[in-house]
C-alpha cells in the first residue's frame, strides 16, 4: 500500500545505524558514546514497528472482506515461501561470516545446535549461540504467524476491543507480577510479550476497510498525541531507563505507531505520503527485508576486522563505519534481494519461478504482485544472552 513500504525501509535502515552505534561503542546501553548519538539506541523500536506493520499489513486483505482469509493452510504457505528462502540463504551467509571471519556472539561461534535451532526459525522457543543477532525477530514473526489465523476468526467472531483485551490483559498482567514488576528479558520467548504489539497492528487494518467518515479521521494526530506521552516520559526518565522497561514501552508504543500506519495507508498527511512514495524511499522499502537480514555481519566484519586497521576506537570506528559499511550493507543487500528475495515476492510457485528464469512464461501466468506485508521485522527483539543486539533490536 502507498507509503507502507517507504515506512519500512526507513525502519530498516534505523536498524542499520543502531547495529553501527552499538558495535561501535560497547557497553550498551550505558555505551561511551556522545550523548548527541544516544537518538540510534533504540533499535528495538524499530522492530516492533516492524511487526505493528507486519499486522497492519497482512490484515488489510481480511479486513476488506469481512475479516476472513482465503485459508489458513494457504496463508502460511504463502508466508513461508515469501519469508524463508532469504533468510535460508542470509543464515548461510551468517554461519560462514561466523565461522570463518568474526562471531556474531559474544558466547563464540555458532555451535551444530545453531544450524538446527535457526534453521527450524526456532530460535524464540531454543537457545543456541546466535549466527546474526537480528534473527531473533524471525522466529518472533514466525511464532505469530502460526496464531494469525486466529486473531481473525476472534476479530470476526467478536470485535476489536475483545481481541486487543485478550492480546494484552495477560501481557499486562505477567509485568505486574515480575520483580518490580519490569521483566527481565532473555534470549527468546519474546513472542508472548510483543503478540499485543502484533495484535495492535492487525486491528488497525480495520481502519482502512472502515467508513469513508472513519477514514477521514485525523489519524497522525492521534498518532502523535498518543506518541507524546511516552517520549515525555523517556525524556524525563532517560534513555538507559527507556531500554531497561522496553516490556512496557513496547505497549505503550504500539497505539501510536498504528495510527500512524491508518494515516499514511488513508493518504494522509499527503506531504509525508509524497515523501515515502519517492523513487529511493520505495526501492529502500522493496529490499529492506534483505537488508536487515544480512546487514549485521558486513558491520561486524567492519567493525571488529577492517576498522582497527585504519581508526582509532570510538567515534572514529562509528564514523568510518557509516562511510564503509552502511553504503556495502545497503548495495549488498540490494543484490542479496535480486537473487533471494523478489523472485519469491513475484512468484507464488517453483513453476512461476522457473518459467521465469528460463525465459519461459507459465499458462495460466502465477505471478503476482507482492502481499502487502513483509517482516522484520522486525530484529524487531534483543536478547541479553547470545548476543546484546537481541535485547535491543
Amino acid at each position: 500500500m502507498q507509503g507502507l513500504d517507504g515506512l519500512r525501509g526507513l525502519a530498516a535502515l534505523y536498524v542499520v545505524l543502531f547495529h553501527c552505534w552499538l558495535y561501535a561503542f560497547p557497553g550498551y546501553p550505558n555505551s561511551a558514546a556522545p550523548p548527541w548519538l544516544d537518538v540510534l539506541m533504540f533499535g528495538r523500536i524499530a522492530v516492533v514497528f516492524f511487526l505493528v506493520l507486519s499486522g497492519f499489513s497482512l490484515a488489510i486483505s481480511p479486513a476488506r472482506h469481512g475479516w476472513r482469509s482465503d485459508g489458513v493452510l494457504r496463508f502460511l504457505r504463502r508466508r513461508a515461501w515469501r519469508i524463508l528462502p532469504p533468510y535460508w540463504a542470509a543464515l548461510i551467509l551468517s554461519l560462514a561470516v561466523s565461522w570463518l571471519v568474526v562471531p556474531a556472539s559474544h558466547n563464540g561461534p555458532p555451535t551444530g545446535a545453531s544450524v538446527l535451532v535457526y534453521g527450524l526459525v526456532a530460535q524464540d522457543v531454543f537457545t543456541a549461540p546466535t549466527p546474526n543477532g537480528a534473527f531473533w525477530s524471525i522466529g518472533v514473526e514466525a511464532e505469530l504467524y502460526l496464531v494469525f489465523p486466529l486473531l481473525l476468526l476472534v476479530r470476526r467472531r467478536f470485535n476489536a476491543t475483545v481481541l486487543i483485551l485478550c492480546a494484552t490483559l495477560p501481557v499486562i498482567g505477567l509485568g505486574l507480577t515480575a520483580a518490580g514488576a519490569s521483566p527481565a528479558e532473555g534470549d527468546n520467548l519474546l513472542a508472548p510479550h510483543l503478540f499485543p504489539v502484533f495484535v495492535a497492528g492487525v486491528v488497525g487494518a480495520g481502519i482502512v476497510a472502515a467508513s469513508d467518515r472513519v477514514r477521514r479521521l485525523p489519524w497522525g494526530w492521534f498518532a502523535v498525541l498518543a506518541a507524546l506521552p511516552v517520549l515525555a516520559l523517556g525524556v524525563v526518565r532517560g534513555e538507559v531507563w527507556t531500554v531497561n522497561h522496553y516490556f512496557w514501552v513496547d505497549l505503550a508504543v504500539a497505539p501510536a505507531m498504528t495510527m500512524l500506519l491508518a494515516s499514511v495507508a488513508t493518504g494522509r498527511p499527503a506531504a509525508l505520503v509524497r515523501f515515502l512514495t519517492t523513487r529511493p524511499l520505495r526501492s529502500l522499502g522493496d529490499f529492506s527485508y534483505s537488508l536487515y537480514l544480512i546487514h549485521l555481519p558486513i558491520v561486524l566484519v567492519v567493525i571488529r576486522r577492517v576498522a582497527p586497521h585504519f581508526v582509532s576506537p570510538g567515534l572514529h570506528t562509528f564514523c568510518f563505519t557509516l562511510l564503509v559499511g552502511l553504503p556495502v550493507s545497503v548495495l549488498a543487500a540490494r543484490l542479496f534481494s535480486q537473487v533471494f528475495e523478489l523472485p519469491f515476492k513475484r512468484n507464488r510457485s517453483w513453476q512461476s519461478l522457473i518459467g521465469r528464469s528460463s525465459g519461459v512464461q507459465p499458462f495460466p501466468s502465477t505471478t503476482v504482485p507482492e502481499e502487502q506485508n513483509q517482516p522484520p521485522v522486525p530484529e524487531t527483539t534483543p536478547s541479553r544472552g547470545n548476543s546484546p543486539v537481541r535485547s535491543v533490536t
